[in-house]
């Protein structure tokens, strides 16, 4: 079984950063793409930001040229710098995974971290 975890949100000023992480444990051989969702109240969950193995990067419209992802292939870990905050960016933010396992390939989700931004 395989466990994503989440930390770094919390509430902060518009216009400030957070740097959100998440780190995967438990039977993994690799991890192929590794993504951050976020949901809003009454919205549907939006992909924001998503990076291959190989570090290949790729944003929503919405966040582009505010907020970085990235990865630490040795720890599992994959990480949104989130700047010029804005509040329409409050959302719980999930992260996601394509994990190899033993004997398959398999998506797993996170339990998700509170952003809040507001003055």
């Amino acid at each position: 079984q395989v466990q994503l975890v989440e930390s770094g949100g919390g509430l902060v000023q518009p216009g400030r950063s957070l740097r959100l992480s998440c780190a995967a444990s438990g039977s993994i051989f690799s991890i192929n793409t590794m993504r951050w969702y976020r949901q809003a109240p009454g919205k549907q969950r939006e992909l924001v930001a998503g990076i291959t193995y190989d570090g290949a990067p790729n944003y929503a419209d919405s966040v582009k040229g505010r907020f970085t992802i990235s990865r630490a292939n040795a720890k599992n870990t994959v990480y949104l710098q989130m700047n010029s905050l804005k509040p329409e960016d409050t959302a719980v933010y999930y992260c996601n995974a394509d994990v190899w396992g033993p004997t398959s390939l398999d998506n797993y989700w996170g339990q998700g971290t509170q952003v809040t931004v507001s003055s």
